[in-house]
């Protein structure tokens, strides 16, 4: 992941001269949203996102995929891919000189984000042209800013996410939420417990060193090396005395938290993790989880960011691109989004801003019956922390606690 990160930061001043107009290109696209959506009619366009998630995929799959069609003659086609994918295809793309790039849309956030600004990968600003955006909320600093990076237009909102661990209640009566904690739990049941070494295990990485450093106001802002050199030593060395106690004895880890949770779910491990806030009612209702699971907030709290969808700078069917990230927004696309029986997501839209007949698409949505409620998990809320610790802690982790 580092290696992905100095060569993005190589690249951009390479690709500095090349790439320097792609933020004024929003001015040369038609002059009416309409316009707009006239060219975009009868294109095909490719979205890259993670699709490790049943509730996800059914969302695209059978929403979002049709309705883009039906109201637009849009053809999406979705394929696989995330983070370092995202980054690694369209980096390569450009330092072959492609001019028309492959992906037109990508699904993205945080460190993901910020690669992209640094070698001019993503188109815009444009997200302020789409109609729907007046709905967004944004005067939420989540939203806003992305791991505490502005936003500028190169991004649209999506939905909002909160980390949290799930635990079944019958196996573990006192579930850890404190490092002190977790030490003590290690040893009592060995064996139980394991991270994930992608976006979901880092972010369980990222709490742990906001617990270290006494709360979020210590690592506020922007990366600060000192501080992360001081904290993240600390975390390395209490996970590799305590990774002994681990699944597999901390020898090896799961490349993805849908192998984690697919553990925790056939009994094998005591804790998953999830970012949907819908995750244990959704899994509940499948017969996945047990009707004994919660949701665990830990001391720290549960960090919140938003997730986003981009423009590729080379996207050949930008106006296209456009039509789909407004539909996105849309009152009954982000309603459908957070229906628990599809996604659960939590919307990006100020639902005050809503007419009445929109605004109670959201009113009438099913409720969490087993999980914590929205409102309960942003209680608990922290921000983010800037793109490169989580950079830092990807690599890290690997070689000082994987490989160390």
């Amino acid at each position: 992941m580092r290696c992905i990160y100095l060569l993005c930061i190589v690249a951009a001043s390479l690709m500095a001269a090349c790439n320097g107009n792609k933020a004024t290109e929003a001015s040369k696209l038609p002059g009416t949203w309409s316009e707009i959506e006239t060219k975009a009619k009868g294109s095909s366009i490719t979205m890259m996102m993670f699709q490790g998630d049943k509730k996800v995929n059914r969302y695209m799959n059978e929403y979002v995929v049709p309705q883009i069609k039906k109201l637009y003659n849009i053809q999406l086609q979705i394929v696989p891919g995330q983070g370092k994918e995202v980054v690694g295809n369209l980096m390569s793309e450009m330092e072959a000189g492609k001019k028309v790039s492959e992906i037109d849309v990508c699904w993205i956030n945080g460190e993901t984000f910020f690669q992209l600004r640094q070698i001019d990968a993503l188109f815009g600003p444009y997200s302020g042209l789409l109609p729907n955006s007046k709905y967004v909320d944004s005067l939420n600093p989540t939203i806003k800013y992305d791991f505490q990076q502005q936003v500028n237009g190169y991004e649209t909102p999506w939905g909002q996410s909160l980390f949290y661990l799930i635990y079944d209640s019958a196996r573990l009566l006192n579930a850890p939420v404190s490092m002190a904690n977790f030490e003590t739990y290690f040893k009592q049941r060995p064996g139980r417990f394991t991270l994930a070494t992608d976006f979901s295990g880092m972010t369980l990485l990222k709490t742990w060193l906001v617990e270290l450093a006494g709360g979020m106001n210590e690592l506020d802002g922007p990366f600060n090396e000192a501080k992360y050199n001081k904290y993240s030593a600390q975390l390395w060395q209490w996970l590799n005395t305590n990774k002994q106690y681990f699944w597999k004895k901390g020898e090896t880890f799961p490349s993805s938290n849908t192998t984690v949770s697919q553990m925790f779910s056939t009994g094998e491990l005591d804790f998953t993790c999830s970012f949907n806030d819908a995750e244990i009612d959704n899994k509940v209702g499948e017969g996945v989880y047990p009707t004994t699971a919660k949701a665990l907030i830990l001391a720290p709290g549960t960090i919140q960011n938003t997730h986003y969808v981009g423009i590729s700078a080379n996207s050949g069917k930008k106006e296209a691109a456009m039509v789909l990230c407004n539909f996105l927004l849309s009152p009954q696309a982000q309603a459908r989004k957070s229906d628990i029986t599809y996604w659960g997501s939590g919307t990006v839209l100020d639902l005050q801003s809503l007419p009445p007949a929109d605004r109670a698409l959201f009113d009438s949505l099913p409720k969490r019956v087993y999980g914590l409620q929205n409102s309960q998990l942003k209680d608990r809320a922290i921000k983010e922390l800037a793109p490169e610790y989580m950079l830092r802690v990807f690599d890290d982790f690997r070689s000082k606690v994987i490989n160390g």
